[in-house]
């Protein structure tokens, strides 16, 4: 019986598979901006790549989601980050190796000299002295300590709120010198202030943009006034944005290019063609496209495709509150656990959906080299990954089956659908658009079939669907759906931040902005516990294993299922210089840097 279903979803892949070749060097696969929006509105045209200026100044980027809005305090959107990184700019970041290096901060704080206290309930951070921000006046602690309190603000809705988990308070002590305080020791007192997430905001461009007037703030939110290499000139919004070098930059005679086009739309199958046929763009970022297309378009010699590990990983998330439209103001709000899905929130159920899913499939079929099949949330480094949970790497439809009749999980009526306490299982499963996302969906809609699972496929424009518009009911974090599928990982070497997602006070609300990180609505206070121990657990060891612990709560109890440890596959022009490939932080990290051959 398995060999059997193993051959009908290979058959099926097959028959995609041919799809996509069939159309792959006339025409991009399809996609919502191409089409009819998921909301019926007719959505913008692909992305057309202009050429680089004459004299090779102007760099031109294409991100296929495009930028909403660049500022990361009001969108976790890749997109939104790295639109923002070539403006504003934390206090270090984090290298290709995943090692944090000084941007604004004079130093790295270390326990060796004398920046991290004793008992690690402080970090003393040393800014340059030689900073302006682009309107040419003095970037100070008072700007650090200012970004605190925006984020902190609790009628703010932050999305990196996280990043001052246990902050205490932050203090200018000197023009130049900040310290973040701790209400308890901190092995890893790094968060705050680091990674293209947490970027530094100008106290005098925002400080009557604090709390409820944060979303209100248009020119300051679209414009932002940075430190960064170059300046925002224009912004389009779900577009294009324009920026010029800041001749206020620190080394501003080093940056090479003049002016940055950042345009955004289309799909990746198009931004890759920009980059590696017809060589309109120099930047083409988030290559998800099937490894067969991507080969042919690398063979054209006009770009290379480049690839980078760190912890991203292509899941299903599961969302444990009633999420369909009769629920009315209370779609997907959580309600402390009292307004609960009426089947996903059985065991049963979650676990079925997760046996019949073959991963090998999908992530050698549909991903190549840019993935593997993995059974982990945290997939790395090496010491952080479980090796509690490989069993999921085998499809078994069969044993899916069987638990859903053990539990009394059965199709009453003979069409083909089981039923929970009367209810049908029938799932609205969706995913931002995209060609690989979609033939993801297809096999496993048709997996679920094969266990009596109804599935309806949706799919919603990238730049809507990451854009954090609390408005939008079409946003990943509103979550009007039974299961969603998207990418996330880690910032960085240490797996705290990343694992605060998953607590409690994480879940998305309407009192919040909808800008928590916890999407599915799960509730664990084992969970909580375990991750507060690890905020004070010090050791490499000792923090892997309770990482390790981390992870399996939230694989075993199939709070999301785990399908590809996805490399960040991007590509660049052959004339391009400087890209240092980078999947611990924004891929701008070193925009300043890159120049033309």
């Amino acid at each position: 019986m398995h060999s059997l279903m193993k051959r009908r979803s290979l058959f099926l892949l097959g028959l995609l598979l041919v799809l996509a070749l069939g159309v792959g060097a006339c025409a991009a696969p399809a996609s919502a901006p191409a089409e009819t929006g998921a909301g019926g509105e007719e959505a913008a045209a692909p992305a057309e790549a202009a050429a680089p200026a004459e004299g090779g100044r102007t760099l031109n980027i294409l991100y296929w989601q495009a930028s909403s809005i660049p500022n990361p305090y009001l969108s976790g959107g890749t997109k939104d980050i790295d639109a923002a990184a070539l403006v504003i700019e934390p206090l270090a970041v984090y290298d290709e190796e995943g090692n944090l290096v000084p941007r604004l901060a004079a130093e790295i704080p270390t326990l060796e000299n004398g920046g991290i206290s004793e008992d690690l309930t402080s970090i003393t951070w040393k800014l340059r002295d030689d900073i302006v921000w682009s309107d040419g006046t003095p970037f100070t602690a008072d700007d650090v300590v200012f970004t605190w309190q925006y984020c902190t603000d609790p009628e703010m809705g932050c999305a990196q709120s996280d990043r001052f988990n246990n902050v205490a308070s932050v203090e200018a002590v000197d023009e130049h010198t900040v310290v973040v305080n701790f209400d308890v020791a901190k092995p890893y007192p790094y968060d705050a202030f680091t990674g293209n997430v947490n970027p530094i905001l100008q106290k005098a461009q925002f400080q009557d943009c604090m709390g409820a007037a944060a979303q209100t703030c248009s020119d300051q939110n679209l414009g932002p006034i940075g430190t960064g290499p170059f300046k925002i000139d224009e912004f389009r919004v779900n577009d294009v944005v324009l920026y010029s070098k800041n001749e206020n930059y620190r080394d501003a005679d080093s940056v090479y290019f003049d002016k940055v086009t950042f345009k955004g739309g289309g799909d990746a199958a198009s931004a890759a063609r920009a980059v590696l046929e017809t060589g309109e763009a120099d930047y083409a970022w988030n290559l998800q496209i099937e490894p067969q297309i991507l080969d042919e378009m690398a063979a054209a010699g006009k770009g290379t495709v480049v690839t980078a590990y760190a912890t991203n990983v292509e899941r299903i998330l599961i969302n444990f509150t009633n999420s369909t439209p009769d629920a009315g103001e209370l779609r997907s709000v959580y309600m402390g656990g009292e307004n609960p899905h009426p089947f996903l929130t059985d065991p049963a159920v979650r676990q079925a959906l997760s046996m019949a899913i073959d991963r090998n499939v999908i992530a050698e079929q549909l991903y190549g080299a840019g993935g593997q099949a993995t059974c982990n949330i945290l997939p790395g480094p090496p010491k952080y990954a479980s090796p509690n949970n490989d069993d999921c790497l085998v499809q078994d439809i069969d044993g899916a089956n069987a638990l859903l009749d053990e539990a009394g999980i059965v199709d009453t009526d003979g069409d083909g659908v089981r039923e929970k306490d009367g209810v049908p299982l029938k799932i609205l499963y969706q995913t931002s658009t995209n060609s690989v996302r979609q033939k993801t969906q297809a096999l496993i809609k048709q997996w679920w079939a094969e266990i009596g699972v109804e599935t309806e496929l949706r799919n919603i424009d990238a730049s809507v669907f990451f854009g954090g518009d609390p408005n939008s009911p079409d946003t990943y974090q509103k979550f009007f759906s039974d299961v969603e599928m998207y990418t996330n990982g880690s910032s960085g070497l240490d797996p705290q931040l990343y694992m605060s997602n998953w607590q409690c006070d994480q879940i998305p609300t309407p009192d919040n902005g909808w800008q928590g990180n916890n999407m599915p609505r799960w509730c664990s206070e084992e969970y909580d516990a375990t991750f507060q121990e690890l905020t004070t657990t010090a050791g490499d060891e000792a923090r892997a294993e309770l990482a390790i612990k981390l992870n399996d709560m939230l694989v075993q109890n199939y709070v999301m299922l785990p399908l590809v440890y996805r490399g960040s596959v991007s590509a660049y022009a052959n004339t391009l210089d400087g890209v240092r490939m980078n999947a611990w932080d924004s891929e701008m990290w070193n925009v300043a840097e890159w120049s033309r051959k």
